[in-house]
């Protein structure tokens, strides 16, 4: 930070406390010493929470709700005016590392405190173990933001359950002492069919974040799809990956498109390998839950810079960081998209037959099959039924794009129907989010759990390769009779005055 190759100016407190008003705010972070006068009017949160720590130390209220790295890319190099003298800090030993979590929770004016033992990480052996530890172990807030979903779940919850509806045909007596699991997305190798799909906010769960998700997705050999909303900086997730190590982006478009076009030059310079556009949340889904219970105002992401707040219509996080998001986005705009980035886009949010086409037609690498984890428009088609429908209706679409599908998948056997219904790979959310109770251990236990359940589906359906798997291993007769066959009503005649 310091040019001319000067040694850092050494300050007391003393020196730090002269600095104390609005127009003259100095502040120190991790023991270094900030000039944040001229920065005060477009803090996201507002003046006023920075100005509490005027001419002191703020770690411990940044720690709360920033990751590193934030501050030094909001100020340029010559803010920062020196460091704390190190025998004026007091350092606070670090917790001790507890299977025990006090966990507080804020029920109107009443304080709640629950003692919960967390089960040791080998234990939890499916999904829906982790689920079950995040939801006693995440604070009531962040909780309610990785689980909500739409209205009244309707689509949420049979994202999951039409792969219950979907069953598997095993072959007998074949030799499956091999099975590999190994997969191409987008050129970029995979140790399994399936990516980290873009979860925001991952700090909420622990304070690696998404940190933690890219070093366990390096060490597992996995793909990480990086948030718009992340809680940390692009470069920083990146960097913990490994310099080997792929990884994707998500992209919701910016009103501001000067902010996008930034975005967008920036990504391929850090080895990001694809463009995944967020195109099913031009406005957020009405998530109850989320929206129960006020928002920290001080959360705020690291690459988007969108703050969550509340309002006279609650404290969604989701609703309200995602004001941003340019309504406006149109197939119009995917060759601008790719022109700017310079990198394969895959369009993500595809809910019909028609849609899919239209991203052929747009000259997209891939489309995700999503539904935005039943977070946006309830009572959405489950996500597999859309994979059927694109086989009765335009199935020339997956020799000519490579096509994911995401939300609901829980098992080792999911994925394998999604592969024999033609999908190159599966996205999964909201369990990795979970698996963060846990930081990076978790990440690749979840993992692990996954590839063996894949692994033990394989082998019991007789096939030893994921390219020797085809529809004819599915029985799918339970949910044909919901899979549209035309991009019309099969049998209404009205029709609209207007046309789209």
């Amino acid at each position: 930070m310091f040019s001319g190759g000067l040694a850092p100016k050494v300050l007391s407190l003393n020196d730090l406390k002269k600095h104390n008003s609005q127009n003259d705010c100095w502040i120190a972070v991790q023991s270094k010493i900030y000039d944040i006068t001229d920065y005060l009017p477009s803090h996201p949160g507002g003046s006023t929470i920075i100005l509490k720590y005027a001419g002191a130390d703020a770690t411990a209220a940044y720690d709360d709700v920033h990751a590193p790295g934030i501050i030094e890319e909001s100020l340029p190099p010559e803010k920062q005016v020196g460091l704390l003298d190190q025998s004026e800090v007091i350092n606070l030993p670090e917790d001790q590392k507890t299977e025990i979590k006090q966990i507080k929770k804020k029920t109107n004016a009443t304080m709640i405190k629950d003692v919960y033992s967390k089960s040791d990480l080998h234990k939890l052996i499916s999904v829906h173990d982790f689920e079950r530890v995040a939801q006693k172990t995440l604070t009531p807030k962040a909780w309610a933001f990785y689980s909500s979903a739409a209205t009244d779940l309707v689509t949420h919850y049979n994202n999951a359950n039409f792969y219950r509806r979907i069953m598997l045909r095993p072959r007998v007596m074949r030799d499956v002492t091999k099975a590999n699991m190994k997969r191409s997305i987008l050129g970029c190798p995979s140790s399994a069919p399936f990516f980290v799909s873009p979860a925001a906010m991952a700090r909420l769960a622990h304070k690696d974040g998404e940190l933690a998700l890219a070093k366990g997705c390096a060490s597992e050999g996995v793909i990480q799809c990086i948030s718009s909303n992340a809680s940390y900086p692009l470069q920083s997730i990146v960097e913990a990956g490994g310099k080997d190590q792929p990884v994707f982006f998500q992209l919701y478009v910016n009103s501001d498109r000067i902010k996008t076009t930034q975005l967008l030059q920036k990504t391929k310079g850090l080895g990001v390998k694809a463009i995944f556009v967020t195109v099913d949340a031009h406005v957020p889904g009405k998530r109850e839950a989320d929206e129960r219970l006020a928002a920290d105002n001080t959360i705020s992401s690291a690459i988007s810079g969108a703050q969550a707040s509340n309002d006279k219509k609650g404290g969604g996080i989701g609703r309200l960081m995602g004001q941003y998001i340019d309504r406006t986005l149109s197939w119009r705009d995917i060759p601008w998209i790719r022109q700017t980035s310079r990198l394969p886009v895959v369009v993500k949010g595809i809910q019909c037959a028609a849609d899919a086409k239209k991203a052929v037609e747009s000259r997209c690498e891939g489309i995700v099959i999503s539904n935005h984890g039943g977070r946006a428009l309830d009572t959405a088609p489950p996500s597999v039924l859309i994979l059927l429908e694109m086989h009765a209706i335009c199935p020339d679409v997956f020799r000519q794009l490579e096509v994911y599908i995401d939300g609901g998948i829980t098992r080792g056997s999911d994925i394998l129907k999604c592969i024999a219904l033609g999908a190159t790979a599966v996205g999964v959310g909201r369990p990795f989010l979970y698996s963060l109770c846990y930081g990076q251990e978790g990440v690749e236990h979840l993992s692990q759990v996954f590839k063996d359940e894949l692994a033990t589906s394989m082998r019991l359906c007789g096939i030893t390769d994921l390219d020797q798997a085809h529809p004819g291993m599915v029985n799918t007769r339970d949910v044909d009779h919901m899979v549209p066959r035309s991009e019309e009503h099969e049998w209404i005649q009205w029709r609209p005055k207007a046309k789209m």
